[in-house]
């Protein structure tokens, strides 16, 4: 046992005697270590000299000599990442912390590389470890707030900046980065206060004056943006970012050309870019430009397939270049990065080509995922009005559900109005519009505009406008003020409203594009009215008025209105019509020997009982023939299945003319009787289709939207167009196509009827338009008080 005992030790000690000789042989001498020390000093300076590649052959050259020193492989792998050699730079830190794994510098930079690899759990976890061995490592401090940040988790990283700050309240990148983590939680004030303080630190911090900028952005404070953006592009010209910020307020400010152009500058900067390049197709697409936005978003696709809003930008684009199944696919990548708009986009499509039900799904679903959401709620409320098969009353369950969800909620912001109660002073009114320009809207306002007596009423336009035309020029020099709403929140917009002391304010979009009708329930004016716009009550019990006649709302259908419907004594609208119309020309029938009937209306309005009547009226007029037309048709799919679906009624497609052409004025020329659409009448159409000497036949139906073409006849003096029911419209047309000299005789004398007509009484309207206002604000001024939320 004891020589057992003897025997290891001998072995135990002869191992160890080796290993010492081992190391002994092995571990520099004190010469070499003097020389390493000597090449460590080399790299270091070459370092601070900025020669990173003499730097790096020098700590080479230490590392050679002593493979194991810790300095020498910390140095090195340094070097190596700041010459882009990410993996042989963090192969020697791990080396490094192997033999000494308490070494807080090593871990620090292997945190750089990680982050700059994407790999920010691991970079987090080395900067917590460098922390933990250096409690007072600033550096370490400060990257690992911006990793905390980019990988968002906000509440962490703002605990490891609060005790940053702690650690060293003079550094301006701590209050830089608290600032950053307030401005996604939303608390703009306190962003603003770390912006600040960051800047008095600091006054030259480029990235803080261009984050102050965004702040201010968000608030819709356009102009200081641009001046912080600015501040910041000075300090660092080349900097791609800021260009791009200073692009983005532009456009926000609807000037595209010159958001266009600061793009540009820091594509040429930085060309791989790929959200610049689709920040520059919106700017092309606001800029009227669609072929060149989408070529720019299919660039910034090919460099990141994954940036969602390039896909949807460019299905915009190929949906105005009317290439409707390109832009399907589209906005199908778009909804893959998770972009909830494009479900609305989807819908509008559907809605172009007339696919109703496939429309409202998209948006119902929209809805699921967003409920808020204001557009998925104005593109459904819209797209219901249309279909056939639904009740006036379903329909406007759905206008309440919108008010309870978007309207009701903001009765929290109302204030009370101060506005002069003294009787009989002169008013503001003003008017709230995305299309003060060439649009149908102008044809009824402009007139109204150009009447106001501006002695009892000053007028202010708040105008949505983002590419201003002619009719834009006119309509600012006929009110007394113009605001530009363009990138303005609602809540600006409605602050801007009460601050020009409004008494009332007047909706004319109702829930088409671009609308405002946030402001509206913010009730920034003591008197709201809703008028034109998309012909039916916009569901928000904060509008006091919706301006009608009794013929499109006829009385004891108030219960449909979520409004106060003021019904107008003669008519609701004035119509001023293109004087690029030209003469009417002859009775087309009278040369051809059949009778055209017509249509400029949208696939969404043909539905299958509209397809129906038309089908019979043309079996029972003989070789008659139905010419459709609007911007949709453009579209040989589209044409297509309209064709598919007369033909599918018995109607061959050798009597259907049916595509697009603008202006329409010619192929009005060549129509006889115009047939209006149901359950959802046309509009601007029907006015373009009388004053052109063509007459129609409208069915009335469903308040307001389905009775808009018998409201226009009625002021016209013809309500025998005019049906009640399905078989009595296919009656009245087949009438009319029956007396060739009856018709001669609309052809001549209908411009004229009309012109002396209601309808086109400019100065008379806006007296009784004037009169309506001045009574509804004298049902305002004569209440004592304002109830407010919390009032009784």
């Amino acid at each position: 046992m004891l020589k057992w005992l003897a025997d290891r030790f001998e072995r135990q000690r002869s191992t160890l005697q080796s290993r010492l000789e081992d190391r002994l042989q092995t571990a520099p001498s004190a010469a070499v270590l003097m020389d390493c020390s000597a090449w460590l000093k080399r790299g270091n300076d070459r370092l601070d000299a900025g020669d990173l590649a003499q730097a790096e052959e020098n700590y080479q050259k230490a590392l050679d000599l002593a493979p194991a020193n810790v300095s020498a492989l910390v140095n090195l792998g340094f070097v190596k990442s700041q010459r882009s050699k990410p993996n042989e730079a963090r192969s020697l830190l791990q080396h490094a912390l192997t033999l000494d794994v308490k070494n807080a510098d090593a871990w620090y930079m292997l945190g750089g590389i990680n982050e700059r690899g994407k790999d920010l759990p691991h970079a987090a976890d080395a900067l917590q470890r460098a922390i933990a061995l250096r409690p007072d490592f600033e550096l370490a401090y400060r990257d690992l707030c911006r990793v905390l940040f980019q990988s968002g988790d906000l509440s962490a990283a703002k605990r490891t900046i609060l005790r940053a700050r702690e650690l060293n309240p003079a550094s301006a990148d701590f209050h830089f980065y608290l600032g950053n983590v307030h401005f996604f939680e939303g608390d703009n004030a306190a962003a603003t206060a770390c912006f600040e303080q960051t800047l008095r630190i600091e006054p030259q911090f480029a990235q803080a004056h261009a984050n102050l900028g965004k702040v201010l952005e968000k608030q819709s404070q356009l102009d200081a943006a641009l001046i912080r953006y600015q501040q910041a592009l000075q300090l660092q010209p080349a900097n791609a970012g800021f260009h791009s910020d200073i692009g983005g307020i532009y456009l926000l400010r609807g000037q595209p050309t010159q958001a266009q152009a600061f793009y540009r500058h820091a594509l040429s900067l930085e060309p791989l870019q790929a959200e610049a390049h689709m920040h520059l197709g919106s700017a092309l697409l606001a800029g009227g430009n669609p072929v060149g936005a989408a070529a720019s978003c299919q660039t910034a696709i090919r460099l990141n397939p994954e940036v969602a809003m390039a896909h949807n930008i460019e299905g915009i684009a190929l949906q105005e270049l009317g290439q409707p199944e390109p832009a399907l696919a589209a906005f199908g990548r778009a909804l893959a990065p998770g972009l909830v708009v494009a479900l609305c986009n989807i819908g509008s499509v559907h809605l172009s080509q007339g696919r109703l039900d496939d429309a409202i799904e998209q948006y119902r679903e929209a809805l699921r995922v967003g409920p808020a959401n204001e557009a998925g709620n104005s593109n459904l409320l819209f797209a219901l009005n249309y279909h056939p098969d639904l009740g006036a009353t379903e329909i406007f369950a759905a206008y309440r559900r919108f008010d309870a969800s978007i309207g009701l909620p903001l009765r929290a912001t109302w204030k009370p109005h101060q506005n002069s109660r003294v009787a009989d002073r002169r008013l503001r009114i003003g008017y709230v519009s995305p299309d003060f320009r060439k649009h149908s809207v102008m044809w009824f306002l402009e007139p109204v505009l150009a009447h106001h007596d501006v002695g009892a009423f000053e007028i202010f336009a708040y105008s949505g406008v983002v590419r201003e035309d002619d009719t834009t020029g006119r309509a600012r020099n006929l009110v007394a003020q113009w605001r530009s709403t363009v990138g303005q929140s609602d809540e600006a917009v409605a602050e801007m409203v009460r601050a020009d002391r409004i008494d009332i304010l007047v909706d004319l979009t109702g829930h088409t594009g671009n609308n405002r009708l946030a402001v509206f329930a913010r009730k920034p004016a003591p008197v709201s009215v809703s008028w034109l716009g998309c012909g039916y009550t916009t569901g928000l019990s904060a509008i006091n008025y919706y301006l009608t006649d009794a013929v499109a709302a006829p009385p004891g259908c108030d219960a449909l209105f979520s409004e106060t419907p003021w019904r107008m004594y003669r008519t609701a609208f004035v119509y001023r019509a293109d004087p690029e119309m030209g003469d009417e020309g002859t009775l087309p029938a009278a040369g051809r020997g059949y009778v055209t009937f017509g249509t400029l209306t949208r696939p969404v309005r043909i539905n299958h009982r509209v397809v129906r009547v038309w089908a019979e009226i043309l079996r029972r007029v003989s070789h008659s023939r139905l010419v459709v037309d609007s911007k949709s048709y453009a579209d040989a799919s589209t044409r297509d299945a309209l064709i598919a679906r007369f033909g599918s009624m018995g109607i061959a497609s050798d009597r259907l003319q049916i595509g697009y052409h603008s202006p329409p004025w010619d192929l009005l020329r060549g129509v006889d009787i115009s047939l209006d659409c149901f359950p959802h009448n046309s509009g601007t159409t029907l006015f373009e289709s009388l004053h052109m000497g063509v007459p129609y036949v409208t069915l009335a139906e469903r308040p307001r939207v389905g009775c808009l073409g018998a409201s226009i006849l009625q002021g016209l003096g013809k309500p025998g167009w005019i049906a009640r029911s399905e078989e009595q419209y296919v009656q009245l047309a087949v009438t009319l196509a029956g007396d060739l000299d009856g018709l001669a005789l609309l052809r001549r004398d209908l411009r004229s009827q009309m012109k002396e007509s209601c309808l086109m009484d400019e100065a008379g309207f806006t007296r009784d338009l004037e009169q309506a206002y001045r009574s509804m604000f004298d049902a305002w001024e004569n209440r004592k008080t304002e109830h407010l939320p919390g009032q009784r």
